[in-house]
């Protein structure tokens, strides 16, 4: 009884069997299947590698959402480099609602030599072109996402060269907390005093020949500071024509989580406007000397997630590889053939068209002859 159930469970499996098996006796081989054989098994591995290559890559994500956050502080990064003696020049914010001066405690004032040295000269042309690269193809940004901390550290090296020249500039840097609203950052002819009304700046013992806001922006960035992130406005230099001359930067800023497989961190992205002109108040061009650099905050919040193809896509993909490479080989293989045999049976037929046999009445005969066996005596 058992022995029956399974030779019926067989019989029922064989029933169900998609793959037909066809007898080697029956099977044909040629040489042109070989070389597509060979062709499509050549195919099939390239594909298969360059497959494995993009199953390796990860790419980019972006979601966007309505930043809810208003509350905390925002984290400004500064480094910053004015052609002025540090006594000469003062650094603050100012909000949107001019009634909060923040006091830039947080920032250092440290009396430097403007020129670069040739080593932090090459530094600065390497990341000026990065910034030209960036601005031509954004998909480099993703490049810079993936790499964060894991690349080099992209501050101003130290001078590696001992210059004798005394300091004629200043180099303010360090970091700062503002509320989340749009401010005004600048740096102008001396140090902020507090004002009933708003802020100034003590510049009348300052004399215009010494106002130089020739400046170089070594770093400025926005939030938590990620090693590797290259910003807009770094390696940015500026040289004055004037001594009277408004530096402006228009700064838009986009709060941004950064989810990678390296990290995790609350950043902002900005983009910048700039503009300069000389102040001239007989022709009109009203303002105050100095560097100023407007800043807004965006509405919306974007999340860069870092993504991987899954193993089972990877999979589906390459069976789609493996058999859509079969099934197109054999479907143009077959149709060679086809038209090979039609070509050939043409040339056949065209060959005994041309055989003529000559008859005894003088007329010809283009059917070729029967040889019988009277015929081979």
């Amino acid at each position: 009884m058992r022995r029956l159930n399974r030779k019926k469970t067989l019989h029922l499996m064989k029933e169900l069997d998609a793959f037909p098996k066809v007898p080697e006796s029956y099977v044909e081989t040629s040489a042109s299947g070989g070389t597509v054989s060979l062709i499509a098994f050549t195919t099939i591995a390239f594909l298969t590698i360059m497959e494995f290559m993009v199953y390796r890559d990860t790419w980019m994500k972006y979601e966007y959402e309505v930043d809810k956050d208003f509350t905390s502080k925002l984290r400004i990064n500064i480094d910053i480099t004015v052609a002025m003696r540090c006594q000469y020049v003062g650094a603050d914010v100012l909000d949107l609602a001019e009634t909060m001066v923040a006091s830039a405690d947080g920032l250092i004032y440290e009396p430097v030599v403007f020129d670069l040295s040739p080593q932090q000269k090459e530094w600065q042309r390497m990341l000026q072109l990065i910034q030209s690269r960036l601005q031509e193809e954004h998909s480099l940004q993703d490049v810079i996402f993936k790499s964060a901390f894991k690349s080099a550290s992209t501050a101003l090296p130290p001078r590696e060269d001992n210059s004798l020249q005394s300091p004629d500039a200043c180099r303010i840097h360090g970091h700062l907390y503002v509320n989340k609203v749009a401010g005004n950052f600048h740096i102008t002819v001396g140090k902020a005093i507090p004002h009933p009304r708003g802020h100034a700046h003590l510049a009348a013992l300052v004399s215009h020949e010494s106002y130089n806001f020739s400046h170089r922006i070594d770093h400025l960035s926005f939030g938590e500071l990620i090693p590797g992130i290259i910003n807009p406005l770094d390696g940015t230099e500026k040289i004055a024509s004037d001594h009277n001359q408004m530096f402006q930067y228009f700064i838009t800023v986009v709060p941004t989580k950064l989810h990678t497989y390296k990290i995790s961190a609350e950043t902002h992205q900005f983009s910048v406007t700039e503009r300069e002109r000389v102040i001239n108040h007989a022709a009109g061009s009203h303002g105050v000397s100095g560097i100023f650099m407007k800043y807004d905050i965006s509405s919306l919040m974007v999340t860069v997630t870092e993504e991987h193809m899954p193993f089972w896509q990877f999979l589906v993909r390459l069976c789609g590889i493996i058999g859509g490479i079969f099934s197109t080989t054999g479907i143009l293989h077959g149709f060679g053939r086809f038209v090979a045999e039609v070509i050939f049976c043409r040339f056949r037929l065209s060959s005994y068209r041309s055989t003529s046999v000559p008859l005894p009445d003088g007329h010809t005969s283009n059917h070729l002859p029967l040889i019988t066996d009277n015929s081979t005596h």
